[in-house]
């Protein structure tokens, strides 16, 4: 079964909304609590980086018998040195981004840290696809 949700660049009271619903979804299915946080927590940080960087965005999710596929695509920057965006601390995002308590370069390590596969698609000037597995 697939889901498809719509993510806002910039707006950051929406931030988590896909999140959210996956995880009723989610619950409603039955699936281990545990992995439910691990998907959650990965969709939420790919949800943030969306609103932070990008000017648009949307989130498929593919639930099937034996994983959790998600796609977050966004149109947006980019990555320009994504093995530098994959460590912890480093960031990107603007000053206004970080004083509202987000941006600290935790969001693709901890992407990675609740997957079970991560796949980076980027191009600067253009947009990022990221795609997370989990499997059941």
């Amino acid at each position: 079964m697939d889901f498809k949700f719509e993510i806002e660049g910039g707006n950051f009271s929406k931030a988590g909304t896909a999140s959210s619903e996956v995880k009723k979804i989610l619950k409603q299915l039955n699936v281990d609590p545990k992995l439910i946080k691990r998907v959650v927590v990965a969709l939420y940080e790919a949800e943030v980086n969306v609103v932070a960087h990008a000017y648009e965005g949307n989130v498929i999710v593919n639930i099937s018998v034996e994983r959790i596929q998600i796609m977050v695509s966004d149109i947006g920057p980019g990555i320009p040195d994504v093995e530098k965006a994959m460590v912890q601390g480093f960031s990107t995002a603007s000053k206004e981004v970080r004083e509202m308590g987000f941006g600290a370069g935790m969001g693709l390590p901890n992407i990675k840290k609740n997957t079970d596969e991560m796949n980076i698609i980027t191009e600067v000037g253009k947009g990022t696809k990221v795609e997370l597995i989990n499997y059941l």
